[in-house]
Formats: C-alpha cells, structure tokens, sequence
C-alpha cells in the first residue's frame, strides 16, 4: 500500500484515539462496551488496521461523538477509493472497469504510461484485449463479461483520435515478446504499435532488454496529467494523489523515457520480433 493510504489511515486512527481520551475511556473500556477484542482498538488507532463503517458508528456512539460520524466516514471512503481490491473492482465484470477507464481519460490532457510486460490498454488489439480480459475474468473468478468487456477497451481507444491530448507510453522490449493467445494475434498487435507510432498525439518508445537497472520499475503504472498515478497489483489497483509520490513516478518515467529508443530504433526493435515470430 503506498504511503498516502498509510498516512491517510494513521490520521484517522489519531482522530479516533482523540475522541476515545477526550470521552475518558481506556483502549480496554471502549473494546469492552463495542464487544472488541482490546487489541482491535489498539491496531485501529495506530493505523494498522482499517475499521468499517460499523465500526466508526460504535465508536462514536460510545464516545459521544455523533457529531464526528459523517467525517469520520468519509475519510475511512477515501482511504478505500484510494485501494481498491480487483475483486472489488472487478465485481461485476470487467466492462465497468473499462467504462471508468473511459471517464477517467476523457479529463486528462496528458497521460504517460509504462508497461513492462503487456501492451498498453490504449494500444491493444481486439484479439490482443481478448486474450488478456480471458485471463483476468479466469484469475479474479469474477463474471464472464469477455465480449462486453473487449468492446469496451476498444471504445477507450477513441480517445487516441479526439482533442488535443498528448501521449506517452514506454514499453518494455520484454513486451514485444510475451505471446497472449497465438502468434496470430501478437503479429497483428506488433503491427498495431507500427501504427500507432504515426498518430500525431501519441509517442511510443521501448527500452531494449539490455537496458542497464536504472530504478525500480518493476510495475506498469500510468500518470494522468499531475494529479494521479494508477498503479496495478495482483491484488490491488492503488490510485496515487499525493503529489510527493506523484513527483517520484514522474522522476521514473523520465528515467525510462531516457533508456527508451524512438522512432526508428523503436520500430526496428519491433520489426525483429515480428521476423522472430514469422
């Protein structure tokens, strides 16, 4: 979890340990009136455990606090935006995922995005989309929503043609050689990033693999303008506001941006995979 939500979760639990002291009630008094475990208390007010919003009530109800309840809820929801669990997310299939992906770069002027192993959302393929859709709904076991899903990804691409936005990705070379579905589809994808390379708005490079270790990228995340980074985990999709850890993923993204190669370079690197997998 990054720093913000740490942070963000310590200042609740201190606001919640004030209202218990200020009510005259030991960490032991207030667990036993809520019917706690004392230590629920404890991991709660040095933030190392997120209470729900039951447990917000409890505690000001006991505290005499009524007050403070809608405050405190709506801190405890901007910590739960700010890590959203893929099952979560996902809950309902993958098309809504895609459908706030559609908002969320409708609003952005720039986006700079970085993939070590796939290719970005932005670039895929109908076929390409497919074969990664089919194994997040077969991982996360959530419902198989593949066509819907697909057709949504597709329909976010739109944004690539519209306005006056600007993008930025940078690829692993590791990507032009992980294979979803077939050979078929990644030859149709590799030229799809061909192509993609002569839009006027979007500007793509690749750091080759014998890149020296520069700084630790090992994840794909993508910084919309300077307001927000989205981060993919296994588990998890985290979403970065503060403008602290914003700065460092701007530092790292430079930093790949200067390993990358470009134009020519770029397309050679993609040329020899397609000859690779003919």
């Amino acid at each position: 979890m990054t720093n913000a939500v740490n942070e963000a979760r310590e200042a609740l639990g201190l606001r919640l340990r004030e209202l218990r002291r200020d009510a005259g009630l030991t960490a032991r008094r207030l667990a036993q009136l809520a019917d706690w475990h004392e230590s629920k208390v404890s991991r709660t007010e040095y933030g190392k455990q997120t209470p729900s919003e039951a447990d917000l009530r409890a505690w000001c109800e006991h505290t005499g606090s009524h007050d403070q309840l809608a405050d405190l809820v709506a801190t405890l929801r901007n910590i739960e935006a700010a890590y959203m669990e893929w099952k979560r997310v996902l809950g309902a299939g993958t098309r809504r995922r895609q459908k706030m992906s559609v908002r969320l770069e409708g609003d952005t002027r720039s986006i700079r995005w970085y993939e070590p192993t796939i290719v970005p959302g932005l670039l895929q393929t109908a076929d390409y989309a497919e074969g990664i859709l089919s194994k997040v709904i077969e991982f996360y076991s959530i419902p198989d929503d593949l066509a819907d899903g697909v057709a949504a990804r597709i329909e976010r691409q739109r944004v690539l043609y519209r306005g006056d936005r600007r993008f930025s990705f940078i690829i692993a070379e590791q990507v032009l050689h992980t294979t979803v579905t077939d050979e078929h589809v990644m030859l149709g994808q590799l030229d799809r990033l061909l192509t993609v390379m002569s839009l006027p708005r979007v500007v793509l490079g690749i750091v080759p693999a014998d890149a020296l270790y520069a700084g630790p990228s090992w994840t794909g995340f993508s910084i919309f303008d300077q307001r927000l980074v989205q981060v993919e985990t296994v588990t998890a999709e985290l979403s970065v506001t503060q403008p602290r850890e914003i700065a460092q993923y701007e530092r790292m993204f430079a930093i790949l941006n200067d390993q990358a190669v470009f134009g020519d370079g770029a397309r050679e690197l993609i040329g020899e995979a397609i000859r690779a997998r003919r």
